[in-house]
């Protein structure tokens, strides 16, 4: 089905499903003709290449997918879009659609059933209110993917795409690093979807990591120590870290000084390295 990124012909379809946007699952459909094509080059949708898509909308960065990649597998939770979907899809052959979460759907069965031994990218148009949850399911669950390629609030490209040790950095920020490399592709205006966002978007990749980068005892407790470090933005590490893992704070403050650092610093200052220097620290008096 053509001209998917026009008004009149989204409008027409959904009327015709008897289909309404739902505040609750954040949906904003792509209506810029020149964003998903780029989504789908810059994402890596390529000849030989599978696609895991997380939600659909009515299709139209699906569609891009599949004129690009082998085969692309789409999980959608919203049932009412499936028999939108259905035709607007119908021209293609490469293209399954499983209706569950994300958050809670097996992804490493899926990508085994459906892909195989096929190098893997993901593309996703990410609701603003799941954008985190979905992106940490997705490194932390350590796929065997390349890349994953997603749409989110512009505010929060910033902050997924910081250097570690920036201003602009924060828990995520460590979190998204430590399983991948990060870059902002393009930004996106919020008149590019229908209904409109009040905030703009913007496109980041995240290049997986073959190897972390750095290495530590315990992933658990480095990142329960990286939460609890940037609770308390405007205090010193050692509060947000003391109160966070309950400790006292004098042992904080000695395992801060034991990895070379001020007993005053800020989360937000700490480089990976030194972020996982003080993790071992921490918990060898834990």
């Amino acid at each position: 089905m053509s001209n998917l990124s026009d008004i009149g012909v989204i409008k027409s379809v959904l009327q015709r499903h008897g289909f309404t946007f739902s505040k609750a699952l954040g949906q904003n459909f792509i209506v810029n003709p020149s964003v998903c094509p780029r989504i789908a080059e810059e994402g890596g949708a390529r000849e030989g290449v599978g696609v895991l898509e997380v939600g659909a909308g009515i299709g139209v960065l699906t569609a891009e997918l599949a004129k690009r990649a082998d085969k692309v597998v789409c999980v959608e939770l919203d049932t009412r879009l499936l028999p939108v979907l259905d035709e607007t899809l119908a021209d293609f052959d490469n293209i399954k659609i499983i209706n569950g979460d994300i958050l809670k759907v097996d992804l490493h069965k899926i990508l085994q059933e459906e892909f195989g031994d096929m190098p893997v990218i993901v593309c996703a148009n990410l609701p603003y209110y799941i954008t985190s949850p979905v992106i940490m399911r997705l490194l932390e669950s350590r796929l065997n993917i390349e890349s994953v390629t997603v749409m989110v609030q512009k505010e929060a490209a910033v902050r997924l795409c910081a250097d570690v040790g920036s201003r602009d950095s924060g828990a995520v920020t460590v979190a998204v690093n430590f399983y991948s490399e990060a870059q902002k592709l393009f930004d996106v205006s919020r008149g590019s979807f229908m209904p409109a966002p009040n905030v703009d978007s913007a496109v980041i990749r995240l290049d997986i990591r073959k190897e972390v980068p750095v290495e530590v005892t315990d992933e658990k407790f480095f990142f329960s120590m990286v939460r609890s470090a940037f609770s308390q933005r405007r205090k010193t590490a050692s509060n947000g870290i003391s109160s966070g893992l309950g400790m006292p704070k004098q042992t904080v403050i000695t395992a801060i000084e034991n990895a070379g650092l001020p007993s005053t610093v800020r989360a937000e200052s700490l480089t990976m390295e030194q972020l996982g220097t003080l993790c071992e620290e921490l918990y060898k008096l834990r």
